[in-house]
């Protein structure tokens, strides 16, 4: 009979309260340098290039600087090599995977008319992947604050009463945990110290009054332990990707125009581990361990307006918009938790699923201007220099008093951040040699939660005619202190350096 009731609560568990913060809105929203392995050895400077499907992405009018329809897809193989640091404790992780980071094509229509002034109109679509969430690293080292902090941090900010934490008669432990969950009085907050009280990490002061359901004062049971042996894997998976289709046009073959409209997708999974012990031999629960499950599905809309003039034959002049992104987002969340002196039943609550409201994000707009030179046939210089207010991210509804507070937050920790991306090529009949350099700052005001970015990358290209190889290899290193969890209580954080280096190889077809 029991496992049908779990059954059925694990489809009907809601919360009514959230638990997203900054570092939520900031994985959605952020960008990465992703695309066809020419954009990807010239860094991502390409915004007043055009006649690439990615640089069609950076700006829409490139789809009409094509002189032909144009096809193209690209394959890479991304690294992340993140070194871990958390106390006393050092450690080296690495991730590869292999996908189809970029797909689409461009259908140029040259106007027949010779007096009009418009010589050519454009469409295209296109699939870029512009956030790939594949990672995972591990971090171990002695701490002098226990996971308890966690949550008697919460008891502390939020009056609990005892009651609310027992099961009443007849009610299974799971039962409970999802009650608290969908309750709009208490929600995932309460969670998790109905958590940490049936794992035997905290109790009431008046444990042994049971009649004192009014009790609102908690101590830990690892006291009076001062010394920690702490470990976290951290392991996400998943993509933001984008489809756009694109319109532009040609004025005179001087200036040309063009717009975008993208539709998002995301899909994210998360999965950390904590575990802790110690060997005070008066502590009670020397041994805990602390499990969360994160899916998360989003959609989203965007677009964008993009103009390149030709200043002269060989000088261009781009402009970009790139409007706030609009998200859907739905999230799922599974938690385990046990210790030595945890009740037998406790396991019971990694069979619920906590199903969140929807909710939406709007991420910040962007401008991008850009400059080329093009030397004939030899090659080419560009330059790309995009600033973007991170602080107007926000989380909606605004009237919700949760979400308010969280962006209050963002506007006191994001600040505006420039991008600057430059990049080069030089060509010998149909061989290409490409290089590029790209510094992105860092969204966060201290700049230490999140570094600013520096990246560099070199590339290759041979032309057959109709059909074009490219390949380009680029490496960016980036540092950051990751908190284990967003609690003031439990302020613990690891040090990450990592180091992303990519592989792209694409093909491409004239029409």
């Amino acid at each position: 009979m029991k496992k049908l009731i779990l059954l059925f609560i694990s489809v009907i568990s809601i919360s009514n309260l959230y638990a997203q913060d900054v570092s939520d809105a900031l994985r959605y929203t952020n960008d990465e340098l992703q695309g066809t392995a020419r954009f990807r050895a010239l860094s991502g400077a390409f915004g007043a290039l055009g006649g690439d499907m990615s640089a069609v992405s950076i700006n829409p009018a490139g789809s009409s600087i094509f002189n032909v329809s144009h096809i193209s897809m690209s394959l890479s193989n991304n690294n992340i090599k993140n070194e871990v640091q958390y106390f006393n404790g050092f450690n080296t992780s690495k991730e590869s995977n292999l996908d189809l980071n970029q797909a689409g094509a461009a259908f140029v229509f040259n106007n027949s008319n010779s007096n009009s002034n418009w010589s050519k109109f454009a469409f295209s679509a296109a699939y870029d992947k512009v956030q790939n969430y594949n990672n995972d690293w591990f971090a171990n080292g002695n701490n002098t604050t226990s996971i308890d902090r966690y949550f008697l941090d919460i008891t502390e900010n939020q009056a609990i009463p005892f009651g609310v934490l027992k099961l009443q008669p007849g009610e299974y432990i799971e039962e409970a945990y999802a009650d608290i969950g969908s309750s709009p009085n208490y929600g995932y907050p309460v969670q998790q110290v109905f958590l940490g009280y049936w794992a035997g990490i905290i109790d009431p002061v008046n444990l042994d009054n049971n009649t004192n359901d009014d009790e609102t004062n908690y101590f830990s049971n690892t006291a009076p332990a001062s010394s920690f042996y702490q470990e976290y894997y951290y392991a996400s998976s998943g993509y933001n990707g984008k489809f756009s289709l694109n319109f532009s046009t040609a004025f005179k073959d001087r200036i040309y125009l063009g717009v975008n409209l993208n539709t998002h997708f995301i899909n994210y999974d998360k999965f950390t581990s904590f575990y802790e012990t110690n060997n005070d031999p008066d502590s009670l629960a020397k041994n805990i361990i602390f499990e969360n499950w994160l899916s998360t599905f989003g959609s989203g809309f965007s677009f964008q307006l993009g103009a390149i003039t030709k200043i002269t034959n060989d000088l261009r002049l781009g402009l970009t918009y790139n409007s706030p992104t609009w998200y859907r987002i739905e999230e799922e969340l599974i938690q385990n938790i046990d210790s030595n002196i945890a009740d037998p039943e406790i396991g019971y609550i990694s069979r619920i699923i906590n199903i969140y409201p929807s909710y939406n994000i709007q991420s910040p707009g962007k401008f991008t201007g850009s400059l080329a030179y093009i030397f004939g046939e030899y090659g080419l210089i560009s330059f790309d220099y995009s600033l973007k207010d991170y602080s107007n991210t926000k989380f909606k509804p605004t009237s919700d008093s949760y979400f308010s507070n969280q962006n209050n937050a963002i506007n006191n920790l994001l600040t505006t951040a420039s991008t600057y991306k430059v990049g080069a090529e030089i060509r010998l009949k149909q061989l290409s040699f490409r290089g590029g350099y790209r510094f992105e700052e860092s969204p966060y005001k201290d700049e230490t939660t999140l570094s600013d970015l520096k990246g560099y990358s070199l590339g290759l290209g041979y032309s057959f005619g109709n059909f074009k190889l490219d390949m380009a290899f680029d490496q960016a290193k980036q540092s950051a202190e990751y908190k284990l969890y967003n609690n003031s209580g439990f302020p613990s954080v690891a040090s990450i350096d990592s180091r992303l280096t990519n592989v792209t190889f694409t093909v491409g077809f004239n029409l």
